[in-house]
């Protein structure tokens, strides 16, 4: 990501409502408290020899490192089904990234290959059920895994995605639109998860999913997962209602979190969710 450093540096400087809730010590928290100790709990040296770390900074990296290759890029398999792996990078704090956990995710890309068979069956040709990912690469490599065949896009900042060679496209919020011309209006259905839970980042996301779906009211099918703290603003935006689905993460994080769609999903995704 050497070519990004700037954009990098831009991008991910944290807003005011990041996807974990400053009040309630979450597992990414203790990770970044972590390397806080590892940074500031190293025994200085007494010559010019390479520093070496007290005990306590020791163990902080052994349980960090633990952790990393817990969460990291392959998973022996999947949890009580035998049936192998998805493979994921490990998650990235500095990127805000908390990955699914493997209900939501199986759960959510299921709803997506169901939204495409269904356009399928009325007559769509296989060209048009086309499906984006914006900064949500955990359904996209379980879709991928559930239907290989389905046409699946992933717009993520996160340069180790390139691994999945022409289905990649770097994606940073900040230019909403600077994307390939290819893409505009060119997808059936449109995920977005942004990585931040402030206005600014959703209102640009919301200009990308404009970019990316069909012109007119219900020509594509709209998903979000985003803080409850949106839910106002994803009706307004993007005329979205919340469902009675409740995603999880792998990281247990403090914010409630909620699917939205512009479609009611009826039975599926626990419908959508009745105004009180």
């Amino acid at each position: 990501m050497t070519s990004h450093s700037q954009s990098q540096t831009h991008l991910y400087t944290l807003p005011p409502y990041p996807k974990f809730s400053p009040t309630t010590k979450s597992a990414e928290e203790a990770k970044m408290e972590q390397q806080q100790t590892l940074r500031h709990d190293t025994v200085a040296p007494e010559d010019d020899d390479a520093p070496t770390l007290s005990s306590h900074a020791l163990e902080a990296l052994k349980e960090f490192l633990a952790e990393q290759n817990r969460s990291g890029a392959t998973r022996e398999e999947e949890e009580g089904t035998g049936e192998p792996a998805v493979e994921l990078v490990s998650e990235d704090w500095r990127l805000s990234q908390f990955w699914y956990d493997q209900t939501t995710a199986e759960t959510v890309a299921r709803e997506v290959i169901t939204l495409c068979r269904d356009d399928s069956a009325a007559g769509c040709t296989v060209d048009s059920r086309r499906v984006a990912c914006i900064a949500c690469p955990t359904l996209y490599a379980y879709i991928k895994k559930i239907d290989p065949s389905l046409s699946v896009q992933l717009l993520e900042y996160d340069e180790r995605f390139e691994r999945y060679g022409s289905d990649f496209t770097f994606y940073d919020y900040n230019q909403p639109e600077e994307l390939p011309a290819e893409l505009k209006h060119g997808f059936q259905v449109v995920v977005a998860d942004p990585p931040y839970l402030s206005k600014e980042c959703l209102e640009k996301v919301a200009e990308t999913v404009s970019f990316l779906a069909r012109p007119g009211p219900s020509n594509s099918n709209l998903l979000l997962l985003t803080g409850e703290v949106q839910k106002e603003r994803a009706a307004e935006l993007l005329g979205l209602h919340p469902c009675g689905f409740r995603p999880q993460h792998s990281s247990k994080l403090g914010n409630e979190f909620r699917l939205f769609t512009n479609y009611n999903p009826g039975a599926r995704l626990g419908g959508w969710e009745v105004e009180r």
